[in-house]
């Protein structure tokens, strides 16, 4: 809860625990140390400045993260980026352009309103967040059309995929202007991962040389200098740095010592990684998730990777696993050979069932088809554990949302601003809606969805954003439910993938469209941004970023010949899509095969469906002892959404990925904070900022002054990890080319 009590602090001086809260988590007066509970009103905001440096940002970022997605180290260039690089010359615009006031049609305007200020500053960041390919921007809705054009070879209209993006993109913005009242305005929604950015842009802006030891600006310089200099390391000269798997080099013989060892293709048990970009690359920075969201994590991950996955593998041989490799997104056949898709599909693109008959059943990995289940568990503990624990809370916060309620400091000064009307949002949510409709009937063949299956998906996103919303806003996780969208149209549409494709995207992507514009949201409520002048910002980039987005990817996949054809391509060739590799996959799995044939009754997988039922019944035994023990506090920081999602995004996450996660989020939210917790209120969440800018920096200027040129090293640091068994079969008789046959 928040402090009934607002004082002004010293952002550096230390703030005791909150009684209410265990030692080990950061409570949420943590806020108060970071973010600033003063306000200048009559700060200018909408500025020239903003809006040309804001677009600008938002171009390049987004062109900057389609062009690199499909590549096959993909790197994703945060928005800290342009955060850092438009402050100089939003003070340079302030020092040159003239200050003269003009006239147009009766408005009156300047060019230059006085000194580049923090607020406009927010406003570009909020414009270049919708260049970002994880957040208003994204990639997602490409990732369908790339797998409709590059995998599927479908001819698809330009306007039609333009819809697509714009479509899934603004009906996110509209489910986040409905729930802007629970998940931006309560002080209990803090968004963890806000606060890294606010502490930059005081480090930027504000003076605080009256505390003793190096400034958080002078910090965030030198660790960004650092971090920029050492990515020439891992991202070019020393790639093995990434994964530094030294099992593999004690047994170079030894399959099961390779599946056990490997950072790329194994459990990765006692791989580590000394680069920045593997260690944030899928659950983001650890220096900003709480501590008990991470202890739960690390429970799920060690329950799944070092128990649960071993078993199956070796001692169960739990679907027939041993005839492949215990880690990897591939498809394959009963033989251990790679699935051919072209061999059952039709030319309607549906699934031709007489030809995959007589091919034979699809197979997945051992570590694949159990993520797939902790997935049918995710979703059901979510709403069991949302309902339990935050329910109470969410029916009163509806019930008095348009009343006078009591609010915290930042919300009272967000009183002074004019509020945007609901009616704005849902008009953009009617449109998207009616133009998503109209899409079904217009292209029905390419899109393969029906009109009903659309407003279905509409339904489901509507349905879970809320409770998925709140364990982002309180723990920094989202927990997917990807594959519980793909499962439903799966059953429903089977044998149609493009239709499998498009309702994930309007049912499951238009939330993680959503949570990302809640997310800035709860960033302008911190820094006291006008809130029309968000909702503006916020529909231009989103507008702007889609079309840039598709021109892009549009542009490339009609001028890289066999982009994103693994063997077509040459084998050097950067182009190999991993990310929409497992994109494709998905589609095959969910919409082509269908989830009866893998997860019915005869399906190999059937078993993995009474994970649903396990997954709802999991938060009532913590629920319960919460109750039952309340003086406990640690009981209701037991998080089975959290804790599950350590076995999420694996693959394309590796565990040596989640591992390194872990372990840093352990010592700088664990023992840094209790130890050191003066250095920790003061620098942690600058130095997460620092180590993001100077990885980003250096890895486009390695990209345009050297990988782009065809300068790239061959020796034995820039192998993967010299793991090649950790990709073969163990089963006796089970024969893959470059593997030992038992």
């Amino acid at each position: 809860m928040a402090s009934k009590t607002q004082t002004h602090q010293d952002p550096d001086s230390p703030t005791p625990i909150s009684p209410t809260q265990t030692d080990d988590r950061p409570p949420i007066e943590e806020v108060a140390l970071v973010v600033p509970e003063t306000d200048d009103p009559t700060l200018p905001v909408m500025t020239f400045r903003a809006w040309s440096l804001g677009i600008t940002s938002c171009v390049l970022l987004m062109f900057l993260n389609t062009f690199f997605t499909y590549r096959t180290q993909p790197l994703t260039i945060s928005a800290i980026l342009m955060q850092i690089g438009v402050l100089p010359i939003g003070r340079f615009m302030a020092s040159t352009l003239p200050n003269k006031r003009y006239s147009f049609l009766g408005y009156g305007f300047t060019l230059n309103p006085g000194p580049f200020n923090m607020k406009e500053h927010v406003i570009i960041t909020i414009f270049a967040n919708c260049g970002v390919s994880y957040g208003g921007g994204d990639a997602y809705s490409i990732g369908a059309i790339t797998v409709m054009k590059a995998y599927y070879k479908q001819s698809l209209n330009f306007l039609c995929a333009l819809l697509i993006v714009l479509t899934t993109q603004i009906l996110g913005y509209g489910w986040a202007g409905m729930l802007r009242k629970y998940l931006v305005e309560p002080a209990e929604m803090w968004w963890p991962s806000n606060l890294a950015q606010v502490s930059l842009f005081r480090a930027l802006h504000e003076k605080d040389s009256g505390s003793k030891g190096l400034t958080r600006m002078q910090f965030f310089l030198i660790f960004l200098v650092a971090s920029f200099a050492y990515y020439a390391l891992p991202g070019y000269l020393f790639p093995m740095l990434t994964f530094f798997s030294w099992i593999c080099w004690a047994w170079p013989r030894s399959i099961t010592a390779q599946q056990i060892g490997s950072g790329y293709h194994g459990l990765g048990v006692g791989a580590f990684t000394l680069d920045w970009a593997g260690i944030s690359a899928y659950h983001g920075s650890p220096l900003v998730t709480p501590w008990f969201s991470i202890l739960n994590v690390a429970v799920g991950f060690i329950m799944f990777i070092y128990i649960i996955v071993p078993l199956c593998y070796w001692k169960y041989n739990t679907f027939d696993s041993r005839k492949f490799p215990i880690f990897s997104n591939q498809l394959f056949t009963s033989t251990g050979q790679k699935y051919d898709t072209t061999k059952i599909l039709t030319p309607q693109y549906d699934l031709n069932v007489a030809a995959y008959n007589s091919y034979g059943k699809l197979y997945l990995s051992p570590l694949f088809a159990l993520s797939i289940g902790s997935g049918f568990a995710r979703i059901t503990a979510t709403i069991t554990h949302v309902a339990l624990f935050h329910g109470s809370d969410i029916w009163r916060q509806s019930r008095s949302a348009m009343k006078s309620v009591k609010m915290d400091i930042h919300a009272r000064l967000m009183k002074n601003y004019k509020e945007v009307p609901q009616w704005w949002f849902l008009i953009l949510l009617a449109g998207s809606i009616v133009l998503s409709l109209l899409m079904s009937f217009v292209w029905k063949d390419e899109v393969q969805l029906p009109w009903w299956g659309m407003i279905f998906a509409f339904f489901l996103a509507w349905l879970v954003t809320l409770p998925i919303g709140v364990i982002q806003a309180t723990t920094n996780q989202q927990p997917g439910y990807d594959i519980i969208a793909q499962f439903i149209i799966g059953y429903i549409l089977p044998g149609k993938p493009i239709a499998n494709l498009l309702f994930k995207i309007y049912g499951r992507i238009s939330t993680i469209h959503a949570l990302s514009f809640l997310s800035d949201l709860k960033l302008g409520h911190y820094m006291k941004i006008p809130p029309r002048c968000m909702y503006t910002a916020q529909l231009a980039g989103t507008l702007i970023s889609g079309t840039v987005n598709l021109a892009v990817a549009w542009w490339m996949l009609g001028s890289i010949e066999n982009i994103c054809d693994v063997e077509a391509l040459h084998p050097d060739s950067p182009w190999t899509c991993p990310k929409f590799r497992v994109t494709f996959d998905a589609s095959v799995i969910w919409g082509l095969i269908g989830p009866e044939r893998l997860f019915g009754r005869r399906g190999m997988y059937h078993n993995l469906i009474w994970l649903f039922i396990i997954g709802a019944f999991l938060p009532v035994p913590i629920w319960v002892l919460s109750k039952v023990y309340p003086n406990k506090k640690w009981i209701p920081l037991i998080n089975i959404p959290v804790i599950s999602y350590g076995f999420a995004g694996m693959p394309p996450a590796t565990p040596t990925n989640i591992a390194s996660w872990l372990m840093t989020g352990t010592i700088f939210n664990y023992f840094v904070f209790r130890y050191r917790k003066g250095w920790w209120q003061k620098y942690n969440y600058v130095l997460s900022a620092a180590l993001d800018a100077g990885t980003a920096f250096m890895g486009v200027l390695l990209y345009f002054a050297l990988q782009n040129q065809g300068h790239n090293l061959k020796w034995w640091g820039t192998e993967l990890d010299h793991c090649p068994l950790a990709t073969c079969p163990t089963e006796p008789g089970i024969a893959v080319k470059g593997c030992p046959v038992f």
